[in-house]
């Protein structure tokens, strides 16, 4: 399984980097998890976005979705070197709290909304994904993303601020994508997580490997880094950045 880092910016782009989008391989299978800002010209260094095979949305705010109506004008009007075959049906999956958003995940001939339910485990694919509703001002789920052939695990925090929820959630996985937005002292926040939050994450859920996502635009992010060790000293931790490959 194999994760790429296509935008890592909390809010806003900046610094010639967008805003939170990951692509995940297993099996020939390119599932994209959210579609930030910039996230699309970062992705053509990595994948055909005419052979996407599904996206997942974590929630419908902007650094989560701005590139997703450009996704589907590309499928729409680009065509492989021969200019006959269009893309084949898109499918997108999205929770159904905010039905306008939710709408606008299908366009005719070019993409499908699929919804997902917090109490349902999905299928895409080679992998098996739950939920975990977040503490964030609008309903976002965060995801525990298995590859069914291998048991490797991947969790993704999406937007949340600290739940004790997230150690059982996250529970022996090998990779956490944590939303770490916030330097300490702006602990119990309640829309997004503290270094030492995450660590503490990382550390009670036996994580072998934290990934600092959503990074704030200001500030010294190896104190951020620094920080998320010091609370847990025996996992490897990392910044995200733009073009990042984890094999996970």
């Amino acid at each position: 399984m194999k994760l790429t880092i296509l935008g890592f910016w909390g809010g806003y782009p900046t610094k010639n980097s967008g805003t939170s989008s990951y692509l995940l391989e297993a099996d020939n299978f390119q599932l994209l998890i959210d579609v930030g800002s910039a996230s699309l010209i970062a992705l053509e260094n990595h994948a055909d976005l005419l052979k996407l095979d599904a996206v997942l949305l974590s929630h419908y705010h902007y650094d989560h979705i701005a590139d997703l109506g450009v996704l589907q004008f590309t499928r729409q009007l680009k065509r492989t070197k021969n200019d006959l075959e269009r893309a084949p049906l898109l499918p997108i999956y999205g929770h159904q709290g905010d039905s306008e958003n939710f709408n606008r995940l299908t366009m005719d001939l070019v993409s499908e909304g699929i919804a997902y339910q917090e109490a349902e485990t999905l299928y895409i694919g080679p992998f098996e994904i739950q939920f975990m509703k977040t503490l964030h001002p609008v309903e976002c789920y965060a995801m525990r993303i298995v590859e069914t052939k291998t048991g490797k695990t991947l969790i993704y925090t999406a937007d949340s601020g600290y739940l004790p929820g997230f150690i059982p959630f996250s529970k022996d996985a090998d990779v956490l994508l944590a939303d770490t937005n916030f330097f300490n002292g702006m602990e119990n926040h309640r829309v997004h997580m503290t270094a030492s939050e995450v660590g503490k994450i990382a550390k009670e859920a036996g994580i072998k490997k934290l990934i600092l996502t959503h990074l704030p635009q200001e500030g010294d992010l190896e104190l951020l880094k620094a920080q998320a060790i010091n609370e847990t000293p025996e996992t490897e931790v990392i910044l995200a950045e733009k073009d990042l490959i984890i094999e996970i």
